[in-house]
């Protein structure tokens, strides 16, 4: 009866997840992002921190793990080994993690029930903190770090010491005697399906999860799902596009990298191709398109865009792979980390930049 519920009901599921799990308010983006932002810069230490950084302080920057109880709901449980394998990766290479949000699914379980399944990736993420390499930022499936008093209790138990967790961070750097700033947060802000909605969490612990759990779905489609920016994407690219800083979000699990998803690039290069008359160019970029299951080869209307927005996508693919962003000698890179043969972990580097092109746009 699974199977065949399965089978019918994917597809449905999916697209209401989708649908439903994001209600995104363009003003309230917009507002919640300048008050946040705004807030670092008056009073670092409270929301967020004010961080300087060179080319010596390389950085990783995952989110939306969801870390869960390793039932059928649990989103994080294929991608597990993936994310331990990237996190000794980048520890034995003293980056410092920027863990940005929705680390543990806190709407679906119990803290109790998260902490019992998940003690290796709390465990190397400790060894960040052991390092003063660990900045913590809560998002909307998390928010119990943020609001509840038992939360710096828990967080001593789970890492040995105590742990300040932020809305958000600034990291500022200088390049070539110019300035560049680089705002991160869950970006859960302004979306009112997430922005302390109770009767979205009653949803997702109550009927989805269960639900979820039964059906044995991952809504998470792969990191390049042919997907053009998500309402709440184009919001958070709007804004960062007004601003004199460059910004990075995570929250709707969907990879964004200077200000454009995988789809948006394909398309872009395919009207690059026919303006020139690449004949060659424009046929690989079809039989790309055809591989990918890309449907129709018409670009639609992009507005003038800046390539000063970047989204981290998440830890809890159905196929298990994880996306994150890293900062480090001096580019700033969307990367993969992937199951290949005997379910070998491999990084992989899908887009990159220097900072200092970054710098001259902003």
């Amino acid at each position: 009866m699974r199977k065949i519920l399965q089978k019918l009901l994917s597809g449905f599921v999916i697209r209401m997840a989708n649908k439903f799990a994001s209600r995104p308010k363009k003003e309230r983006v917009h507002q919640a992002l300048t008050a946040l932002y705004g807030q670092i810069l008056d009073a670092s230490g409270k929301r967020g921190l004010l961080l300087t950084f060179d080319e010596k302080t390389p950085y990783i920057i995952f989110s939306d793990q969801h870390k869960g109880a390793r039932n059928y709901a649990d989103d994080f449980g294929f991608a597990n080994d993936n994310y331990l394998s990237a996190l000794n990766y980048y520890n034995s290479n003293l980056y410092t993690f920027i863990s940005l949000g929705d680390s543990e699914e806190l709407w679906e379980n119990t803290l109790d029930a998260v902490k019992k399944h998940n003690k290796a990736s709390f465990d190397i993420e400790r060894r960040f903190l052991e390092r003063s390499s660990f900045i913590k930022i809560f998002g909307n499936h998390d928010l119990y770090w943020d609001n509840d008093p038992l939360a710096g209790y828990q967080l001593e138990k789970i890492y040995g010491q105590k742990v300040k967790v932020y809305e958000g961070l600034i990291l500022q750097t200088i390049i070539g005697n110019r300035p560049l700033s680089i705002f991160l947060t869950h970006g859960h802000q302004g979306d009112l399906a997430s922005d302390g909605n109770w009767f979205s969490k009653w949803f997702v612990s109550r009927v989805w999860a269960p639900l979820q759990a039964y059906l044995r779905i991952n809504p998470n489609t792969p990191a390049f799902n042919n997907q053009l920016k998500s309402a709440h994407n184009q919001f958070m690219y709007e804004w960062a596009a007004n601003q004199a800083s460059v910004l990075i979000t995570g929250h709707t699990h969907q990879p964004v990298f200077n200000s454009l998803t995988h789809l948006e690039r394909i398309y872009i290069k395919l009207d690059e191709a026919r303006k020139a008359n690449d004949k060659l160019a424009e046929e690989k970029l079809l039989d790309q398109m055809k591989k990918e299951q890309i449907m129709g080869a018409t670009m639609p209307t992009f507005t003038a865009y800046k390539p000063n927005y970047f989204n981290t996508g998440c830890c809890c693919f159905s196929d298990g792979d994880i996306t994150g962003i890293e900062i480090a000698a001096g580019k700033i890179r969307l990367i993969k980390w992937a199951y290949k043969d005997n379910r070998q972990s491999v990084r992989i580097v899908l887009e990159e930049t220097d900072l200092a092109n970054l710098q001259s746009e902003v």
